[in-house]
């Protein structure tokens, strides 16, 4: 293959922990992967979406080549940055509206309350009243959470009225550094009347889901839409946290059928088209019910290792065969391994991380360890809070991927990784962080 031959894909927001599972889809040698803006510019602060568009315009325009794909794996502003430019330039997306009747959790409940039953009861709060209150409808415990966040960012578990002020309050405060840029977004489409006046910043109040938590990813192609994977999502003990992610998943099959079915008609009413989605949800086995938590407008760059680990490919290909305008189906349990799992090793106290090993070292463990893989989170010496994209329970310190033949092969690499990464922490507080995070 000729270097000219190659197709251009521009990745907003490249990282350097992507790249291998990037290099590692189908076909790979005939991309070549190119970074269009940085993590700290699109998350750092607050965003600009003007700002962003012009810096990416700049790099795109002094390319001298054909632009044949522009894609993105994390959520806003890249999730709306990925139609805005892909309009400009002439590549494939689905639509800014379809992206942000996702992103905005108070409309992509409007739109699923249409056609689908699986979803707690909701309502807004009003952030601007002297004396806020739960609306209409929903009862505590409830969860508290902006239009729109980062990571879990301002979304609290709240039990009663005292928490509920508690949680109002760190939402006032820090809801405009992504809902005063998403307000720029809306104003770029024709909303709905229900949707008129509504808003960036707004806050969402939901009735709390319980059980299982499971995560559903898939693709819409030519107007179909496709489930692929479905993870288990399993938190810490007493923790809303999560400890790790399993593929795929042990729920029963005409559970997970139900999972497929209610992805299908949600993503239909939403609108999106050559895209991929992943939606979280509760399956609580007490009562047999499904409840749809949200929808992310894009995959899950976290669970590419756990399909490339099972499948043979990481999902980063159905994203780069979509915007190719290439059918992404591929064949499932081509993989070394039967399951795989995405460990969170956390702290959930105050502390400095010490003893952080080198990248020599980290390679060396992966060597020692087949079937791992270790992204430690902070630099040696960083206070936790100082850590940015963090829930407001815990402090994520290394994701741990594993694969194996069963759960305990992988519980068992899990712990082998941690005790070999030797972290140490100082300065540490008792307890949590204050509210649970989503």
């Amino acid at each position: 293959m000729t270097e000219e031959s190659r197709k251009n894909i521009f990745v907003i927001g490249l990282d350097e922990s992507n790249l291998p599972t990037l290099h590692a889809v189908p076909d790979a040698d005939g991309y070549r992967f190119h970074q269009l803006l940085t993590i700290d510019e699109l998350q750092g602060g607050e965003v600009s979406v003007p700002d962003l568009l012009d810096r990416a315009r700049t790099v795109l325009n002094a390319f001298d080549g054909k632009i044949d794909a522009i894609v993105g794996y994390w959520d806003f502003p890249v999730s709306t940055l990925v139609p805005l430019l892909g309009a400009e330039y002439g590549t494939l997306t689905t639509s800014l509206e379809s992206m942000v009747k996702c992103e905005h959790k108070y409309w992509s409940r409007l739109e699923q309350e249409k056609v689908i039953d699986e979803h707690p009861r909701f309502g807004r709060v009003d952030l601007e009243s002297d004396d806020p209150k739960p609306p209409p409808g929903v009862d505590f415990p409830m969860w508290l959470k902006p239009a729109l966040s980062y990571s879990s960012e301002l979304a609290y578990g709240v039990a009663d009225m005292d928490e509920f002020r508690e949680a109002v309050a760190s939402i006032r405060e820090g809801i405009s550094r992504v809902g005063r840029p998403f307000d720029h977004v809306l104003g770029l489409l024709e909303l709905p009347p229900e949707m008129r006046g509504v808003g960036g910043q707004v806050c969402l109040a939901e009735e709390a889901m319980t059980g299982l938590q499971v995560a559903v990813e898939g693709y819409v192609h030519d107007g179909e839409v496709t489930v692929y994977g479905v993870l288990d999502s399993i938190n810490y003990p007493d923790s809303s946290s999560f400890l790790r992610h399993q593929y795929p998943s042990t729920l029963p099959a005409p559970v997970i059928a139900q999972l497929h079915d209610v992805s299908r008609r949600t993503m239909k009413q939403i609108g999106m088209e050559e895209a991929t989605f992943s939606i979280e949800y509760f399956y609580d086995p007490k009562t047999g019910t499904v409840s749809l938590l949200e929808i992310n407008p894009r995959h899950s760059q976290s669970h590419a290792e756990l399909f490339d680990f099972v499948d043979g490919a990481p999902n980063h290909h159905r994203m780069i065969s979509l915007a190719l305008g290439r059918d992404p189906a591929l064949p499932a349990g081509q993989g070394p391994y039967r399951v795989a799992a995405k460990w969170y090793y956390r702290w959930f106290g105050e502390g400095r991380v010490h003893q952080v090993p080198t990248p020599e070292e980290i390679a060396r463990i992966e060597r020692e360890i087949p079937g791992v893989r270790i992204d430690v989170v902070p630099e040696e010496g960083q206070r936790l809070s100082s850590v940015p994209q963090q829930d407001s329970y815990s402090y994520e310190v290394a994701h741990i991927f594993t694969g194996g033949d069963d759960e305990d092969e992988l519980r068992s690499k899990f712990d082998r990784c941690v005790a070999a990464l030797g972290l140490s922490f100082d300065e540490t507080a008792p307890g949590g962080r204050g509210l649970k995070s989503d």
